[in-house]
């Protein structure tokens, strides 16, 4: 069962990275995403993938008592941006043992992103690239006030904002996708007194030592995406980057580096169910 943080359920979802929505001036002219029936052997086998993970998430519970890990999967085929995985949200375990996982997803066909909380089996319902699962277990004070954070509505929610691209501009403000809003929530948590807004979140982050990927994507590619898809924008990175074809967002990738050499957590763990494509 799926909650929705910010607004009534209205739109079909999707989590689309940026390769499918770069492509879609070829596949699908004037549309962003694709509504599509799940097959049975994807919802078989993100059902298996999402029962191996729980399973692993509960024997690492047991072992170092974990009760917030970052979760993340691989949507779309990412390589030729030198990334392996696409979408990452925060998964905690319930009193009653369950985990479930607060994360960002963009509305089909829109230029907007909501927050959800959703079960495991959800989370790996959505058409993987891969069957492969990946978390990072942080550090036990980050998942303290972490779990603060995602126990509290008002303050999951502060530093959220519906304005979405898929590429949008790791320090910047005018959008936020779905990796950021959880990094960002992350300094949150971590400095509840000095942390209120993205700007400040940002700062904390720079001062950590937080790097974001650069992204390489010609002027051709970034034409197409942004004519074609609602939920591209490339406008809110400085010209100089731009023009370089340099675009610097928060991918999955560059926080699993991060963590660790930030001290904020240990190193990441996989989970396959097969050698993937």
């Amino acid at each position: 069962m799926s909650d929705r943080w910010t607004t009534p359920w209205r739109f079909a979802l999707c989590a689309l990275a940026w390769a499918a929505a770069l492509a879609a001036g070829t596949a699908h002219a004037g549309r962003s995403c694709e509504a599509r029936r799940p097959t049975p052997q994807g919802i078989e086998r993100g059902m298996a993938l999402a029962e191996r993970t729980a399973r692993a998430l509960e024997a690492e519970h047991r072992r170092s008592g974990a009760r917030v890990v970052l979760l993340a999967r691989a949507g779309q085929d990412l390589s030729k941006y030198g990334v392996h995985y696409s979408h990452l949200g925060w998964a905690y375990r319930t009193p009653e043992g369950p985990w479930r996982v607060a994360h960002k997803l963009n509305e089909c066909g829109t230029a907007v992103g909501s927050l959800y909380l959703q079960g495991l089996g959800e989370f790996f319902m959505d058409d993987l690239w891969r069957y492969e699962a990946v978390w990072l277990v942080p550090a036990p004070e980050v998942q303290a006030r972490l779990a603060d954070v995602l126990a509290d509505r008002s303050r999951t929610v502060a530093l959220h904002q519906r304005a979405y691209s898929m590429v949008s501009y790791a320090w910047g403000t005018r959008y936020q996708q779905s990796n950021q809003w959880a990094l960002e929530t992350l300094a949150l948590a971590m400095e509840p007194a000095t942390v209120r807004t993205r700007s400040q979140a940002q700062a904390w982050l720079r001062f950590k030592g937080y790097e974001p990927a650069v992204l390489r994507i010609g002027p051709l590619t970034r034409l197409g995406g942004r004519v074609t898809a609602a939920n591209v924008a490339f406008d809110d990175h400085p010209d100089r980057d731009r023009f370089a074809d340099r675009i610097a967002t928060v991918t999955v990738d560059s926080v699993l580096a991060w963590m660790p050499r930030a001290g904020l957590g240990a190193a990441p763990a996989t989970l396959a169910l097969d050698a993937g494509r």
